[in-house]
């Protein structure tokens, strides 16, 4: 079976250190190894990648498109500001799950707001780098129905 891609936005290679009481202490490598494990556990695998720039994203979305069975994404300032992704994203046949590591609805008013729903088939804030593994679990089960 092909691979979930595993997508995070700006600023999240800083995660651990980067205000750790919103995002917590984990890494990003541990958030990766995360993703690893919950993909194992259902057969499949996980191929993560990270990158600070949107066009980078976009062309990764694109290169999934018939090479993986899901996309699951964290994206970042992007999720806010992104009609490219968005674009991206509805291209893609398969599931998509939206991952964030705050709840970005008791943050800032413009946080509120994210493109990337609007293509999403599920949706999880707020549960911590644990948010990853429930949506790689999500992913897994649409990917097999």
């Amino acid at each position: 079976m092909q691979p979930i891609l595993v997508l995070n936005g700006p600023n999240l290679n800083l995660l651990g250190t980067r205000e750790p009481t919103i995002y917590g202490h984990e890494t990003l490598a541990d958030v990766e190894a995360l993703c690893a494990a919950t993909a194992k556990v259902h057969g499949l695998t996980a191929e993560c990648r990270q990158s600070n720039r949107e066009y980078e994203l976009i062309d990764w979305i694109q290169g999934a498109r018939g090479t993986a069975s899901a996309v699951v994404i964290n994206p970042g300032a992007f999720t806010h500001t992104s009609v490219a992704i968005l674009d991206a994203l509805s291209a893609f046949e398969g599931p998509v799950i939206e991952v964030h590591i705050s709840n970005i609805h008791k943050r800032e008013p413009f946080r509120h707001h994210s493109y990337v729903s609007g293509r999403a088939d599920a949706v999880i804030a707020g549960a911590g780098v644990q948010g990853y593994a429930f949506a790689i679990e999500r992913a897994a089960r649409l990917v097999k129905a």
